[in-house]
């Protein structure tokens, strides 16, 4: 069904799942994040999808599509399969913070195994990343399954998208060194997309800053890269990822007054 998509026996047997189980009130299937973006890794990607439902899911409908998606899941690449489902009628107008109907991530594996009915019952909510994760559909997405993109995903207001992705870096000066890679190249996207207006993968926000950043800054930008697109584990030097964390803040909080 998709063969230029990475991972796809596992995503077509995600699609065929979901719209056995989910049947009529199933809207779509959309594909996101790096598996559209051309720099998907097995080592370090996640398979981000979305699904989209006309009206919110039975628990029990729940319970067996969890059941599915974590045997899909034991197959997936390194990061596994991160999944949202939510209801149409949040996507188009679009509503922020984003309402979820469910929501899976392996660092919620643990969770669901221990105690599914707890899981059901508290996994829903609301999550400003969508509202990122729904500007990448609209711009790159991929449909795999029912209404097209633009039927169902109402345009995202442009403040609405920047508190999104400030709230995702707004912490990197201080968990930078922890998370090295990502901080690195999620900041470089995030001034990139402020200055040119451009949605771009993490390995283009990378590309971008070593062509439009200070050389002082590039040997940090290369490793992530290089982490990123290998697997390979460097050996950062944190100080220079505090001072380039704090620099990406000012010059995107500056970004945000333009």
């Amino acid at each position: 069904m998709f063969t230029e998509l990475p991972c796809v026996s596992l995503l077509n047997r995600f699609t065929e799942g979901a719209r056995s189980l989910l049947g009529e009130n199933l809207s779509g299937i959309y594909l996101h994040g790096s598996a559209v973006m051309g720099c998907f890794n097995p080592a370090k990607s996640d398979l981000d999808l979305i699904v989209v439902v006309r009206k919110p899911v039975p628990d029990d409908v729940k319970r067996a599509f969890m059941d599915l998606v974590l045997a899909l899941d034991a197959e997936a690449p390194a990061k596994g399969i991160k999944m949202s489902v939510v209801t149409q009628d949040v996507c188009d107008p679009f509503v922020y913070p984003t309402p979820f109907d469910l929501h899976y991530s392996r660092g919620h594996t643990a969770w669901y195994l221990r105690d599914p009915e707890e899981y059901i019952e508290k996994m829903k909510g609301t999550d400003k990343d969508l509202a990122a994760h729904f500007t990448v559909i609209r711009g790159r997405g991929k449909c795999l399954y029912g209404f097209p993109i633009g039927d169902v995903f109402g345009e995202v207001p442009e403040r609405d998208y920047l508190d999104s992705i400030w709230n995702d870096i707004c912490g990197a000066e201080e968990d930078i060194a922890e998370d090295t890679m990502y901080l690195t190249l999620n900041l470089t996207r995030v001034l990139a997309y402020l200055r040119e207006k451009t949605v771009l993968s993490k390995k283009e926000g990378g590309e971008w800053g070593l062509s439009q950043l200070s050389e002082e800054y590039h040997p940090l930008i290369s490793a992530a890269l290089r982490e990123y697109e290998t697997g390979e584990q460097p050996e950062y030097d944190l100080e220079l990822a505090k001072t380039y964390a704090s620099y990406m803040l000012r010059e995107i909080q500056d970004g945000f007054t333009i």
